[in-house]
């Protein structure tokens, strides 16, 4: 009895040790938390270099990306790639969304920030308002919290670090609504996560029509059609016209008389 109970701690402590290993976060990449809240009083530094708190930027669905502003990688494509989208939605950058670039290095400048700000918005062709594409910068342990409360995870090496690229979508109230990987988006992927992430604050009737016919895949980070709830709809739809021509009808008909 003793050698079965002690088998049972014993197994008890594997199951506990290997989930907590499964939980822990990786040295460089992403972990998803969806439906966390971000600190709101976190301390950046904007491209003026004025300190402000997150919770005062917070007041739109917004599009979080961290990079360092001298990487050499996939950060400027990364942004390059953002600017393209923003010139292809039909979203109103500043209105409907915001972005948020903040810097995981904390060597990096407000000046820096600012002279990257003027070159992005140079490569949307649209117009757009300045406020609603920020550049911002911090020290280490604001970038730190930051970043671990989002997922994002890096790691210096030399001089740089190494990082994976995503977009990260939060709603005004800076929970974490999604995640799309990677460095090349699709303008509609985007708008789905603005739109989710908007919590009906624009475009309800819109975006209420788009997220029951379209869902997330976490495999892909992509939003597909999805055919089992329209074909539902479609079914519903069908049994109420029958319903009410075959039904509903004759009864209505024969009272009538």
């Amino acid at each position: 009895m003793r050698s079965f109970a002690l088998c049972c701690v014993l197994l008890c402590a594997v199951v506990v040790s290997s989930t907590s290993a499964r939980q822990q976060p990786p040295k460089v990449g992403i972990q998803e938390k969806l439906g966390q809240t971000l600190p709101l009083d976190v301390e950046l530094y904007d491209e003026t270099g004025q300190l402000v708190q997150l919770k005062s930027l917070m007041n739109k669905p917004t599009i979080f990306t961290f990079v360092y502003y001298r990487c050499p990688g996939i950060c400027s494509p990364l942004l390059n790639e953002l600017a393209k989208m923003v010139d292809k939605m039909d979203l109103e950058l500043g209105k409907d969304y915001q972005i948020l670039t903040v810097s995981f290095d904390h060597r990096e400048t407000p000046e820096i920030a600012a002279a990257k700000k003027e070159n992005y918005l140079d490569l949307v062709g649209k117009r757009t308002d300045p406020k609603g594409w920020r550049f911002l910068t911090a020290d280490s342990i604001s970038i730190q919290r930051l970043t671990n409360a989002a997922g994002f995870y890096f790691m210096r090496s030399g001089n740089d670090f190494v990082h994976a690229g995503a977009l990260i979508i939060v709603s005004p109230e800076a929970k974490i609504t999604r995640y799309i990987n990677g460095i090349k988006y699709l303008p509609f992927d985007i708008k789905m996560a603005v739109y989710e992430a908007s919590t009906g604050k624009i475009g309800p009737t819109i975006a209420t029509l788009l997220t029951i016919c379209f869902s997330y895949d976490p495999e892909s980070h992509s939003y597909t059609l999805n055919i089992v709830r329209i074909s539902a709809i479609v079914i519903l739809i069908l049994v109420g016209v029958f319903v009410l021509v075959f039904l509903v009808g004759p009864k209505k008909k024969q009272a009538e008389r």
